[in-house]
């Protein structure tokens, strides 16, 4: 059995992967290194029937699925669900026709529609870039003089990051959030991060400690990957007095720090489902 592993640099997570792979006897792994991979349109073929995603660059993943899939290659998260979870319009989109709770969420294309549409939400409101990761260019806007000089900087920057204005309400979190872990069916671990900021990522200096996953958690989760396509994907959760509240949706997650704290070994679920995905034995 040939399993493709695309990856850029490999980190911690991605020495986890291949650790695990090892354990496997039946498998060939292929390694394909995206800084060197070349793709030719209508001539590609690869000895894989199955590829499993690790990029850290969202454009040359969502490109190099979308290419690998084309070529009669099944991909683990498909180009579908790295399209949607890449982009945080279109994962709120997803969410939203699907009935799962979610902050307030407003879009807006003009400096003067984006100030209308924080102060329909009312203050404060978090402005997102689209596209991007590790709770990079996040800011929280507490009136209307932020608000207006933050979005004349946006628009004068005029790149595809700023052009759309993806406003999300803010919800006070009480110093922390909640990350599960979905793999296929089911939602194997979840992680507290928490930070005296209001940015609770661990790329940003969040502390992890193991969360308990609940029936509310598990049921959330399951919907929220459910709803972008399914796969192996981190669930980001936000507490509230009626209920979680899905923020985001990861498709390339990092876990290296989650499997100490929770007791759960997440890459030997990843590679289980994998291996299972080659077998045939995941729809």
């Amino acid at each position: 059995m040939k399993i493709g592993f695309l990856h850029s640099l490999i980190r911690k997570d991605e020495k986890l992967l291949l650790a695990e792979f090892k354990k496997h006897k039946e498998v060939e792994l292929v390694m394909v290194d995206d800084r060197e991979l070349i793709f030719r349109l209508g001539h590609d073929h690869f000895d894989f029937e199955v590829l499993l995603e690790r990029s850290i660059n969202h454009s040359r993943a969502l490109h190099a699925l979308t290419l690998f899939e084309k070529a009669g290659v099944r991909c683990i998260n498909t180009s579908q669900v790295a399209t949607v979870c890449g982009d945080k319009l279109l994962t709120s989109n997803a969410l939203s026709r699907d009935g799962v709770p979610q902050p307030e969420v407003r879009v807006a294309f003009t400096e003067a529609s984006a100030i209308q549409a924080i102060e329909e939400l009312g203050y404060p409101v978090v402005l997102k870039p689209a596209v991007g990761s590790w709770g990079r260019l996040l800011a929280k806007v507490n009136d209307r003089d932020a608000a207006e000089a933050l979005l004349e900087h946006k628009s004068i920057l005029g790149t595809y990051h700023h052009s759309i204005f993806y406003i999300q309400k803010y919800v006070e979190k009480s110093g922390r959030d909640i990350r599960s872990f979905v793999v296929g069916d089911r939602c194997i671990a979840a992680i507290y991060r928490s930070s005296e900021h209001w940015i609770t990522n661990t790329a940003r200096g969040a502390v992890a400690s193991n969360c308990p996953v609940t029936e509310e958690i598990c049921t959330i989760s399951l919907q929220a990957a459910k709803a972008v396509g399914g796969g192996i994907l981190a669930i980001d959760l936000f507490e509230t007095a009626d209920g979680l509240l899905v923020n985001e949706v990861n498709y390339t997650m990092e876990f290296k720090n989650s499997i100490d704290t929770t007791g759960v070994n997440i890459p030997q679920h990843i590679v289980d489902y994998t291996i299972a995905v080659a077998q045939g034995e995941v729809p």
